[in-house]
């Protein structure tokens, strides 16, 4: 399977997340106001973002699978990337709304204990969104989608939002009724923290940063290529789900062209098939015994 075709079976897994988040967000919402639960209304306006992630994913996927023409080497794989970057902003915006929202009604004195229905529809959503969770993580973890891996993580953190609803909803019967408006503003809390490491992440693979232990790992692997004397430079920076990577070596300076040739398709070679990198660009130079000068 190419990396193109790759792309698209992980557009299934966004499909997948939309159709989930436009379900239980208009369940959550009506559920909300019929039973008077901020938790359970933060929870799916939570959800509406998650929409608008899910669907970024998607064009981003879609965008990626574009060849690459004369503007764009490398192809469009980054396309995705700044999709995420301009739903960060999106659920930021949501997120601080509901914290506004949960705040005001705090000091209005609003404090109505909600239905314990709306703490049953809660669960059961929580339930659905691990189902969902499980598929998008088993399906990139198939295809070795970093996108899709993003997206089911957000997934599992969604679940996790709704039983942190469902245990305001449920506190609130015994009396604490604040105890609903604390979980809706735990949400916003964890809607904007989400955008934040959504934010942080992106901007980090834009501007070419690159994990160092990975770093490490890819020099790991190049030092072990036999025919590798020296490793003088490793970078690598992230294509959208995809790794680039620079390498610069000495070999023996007695070795033929072709057998310094062989010795890049091998480190070339063993890049792509332990780290699953797309592109490894290899700059071969001969290794000068001590003492010896290169010519001018």
């Amino acid at each position: 399977m190419n990396v193109y075709e790759e792309i698209r079976k992980g557009e299934r897994g966004a499909w997948v997340s939309i159709v989930a988040y436009i379900v239980l967000s208009a369940f959550k919402l009506i559920c909300g106001y019929l039973f008077a639960s901020s938790a359970l209304l933060a929870d799916g306006f939570n959800n509406l973002t998650d929409i608008v992630a899910s669907v970024a994913v998607l064009i981003g996927l879609r965008i990626s699978q574009k060849p690459p023409d004369s503007d764009h080497a490398y192809g469009h794989f980054r396309a995705e990337t700044v999709a995420a970057l301009i739903a960060s902003f999106i659920m930021a915006m949501v997120g601080l709304q509901v914290l506004v929202e949960a705040v005001r009604s705090w000091y209005e004195g609003n404090f109505v204990a909600p239905n314990l229905w709306s703490a049953a529809v809660a669960v059961v959503c929580a339930l659905v969104m691990l189902g969902v969770y499980r598929y998008n993580h088993r399906l990139a973890k198939q295809i070795n989608s970093q996108a899709l891996m993003a997206a089911a993580k957000d997934n599992r953190s969604d679940a996790w939002v709704s039983i942190g609803a469902a245990v305001g909803i449920i506190g609130a019967q015994f009396g604490l009724p604040w105890l609903d408006k604390v979980a809706a503003i735990a949400v916003g809390l964890l809607i904007c923290k989400t955008a934040w490491e959504i934010f942080r992440d992106s901007t980090h693979r834009l501007t070419d940063g690159f994990d160092q232990k990975e770093l490490t790992d890819l020099r790991s692997s190049v030092a072990r290529v036999p025919g590798v004397e020296m490793i003088k430079d490793v970078k690598a920076r992230v294509h959208g789900s995809h790794v680039l990577v620079d390498v610069v070596i000495e070999v023996d300076g007695g070795l033929s062209l072709i057998e310094g040739h062989q010795i890049c398709d091998r480190v070339e070679e063993r890049l792509k098939r332990s780290h699953n990198i797309m592109n490894v660009h290899v700059h071969v130079e001969p290794k000068m015994e001590e003492g010896s000068t290169r010519n001018p």
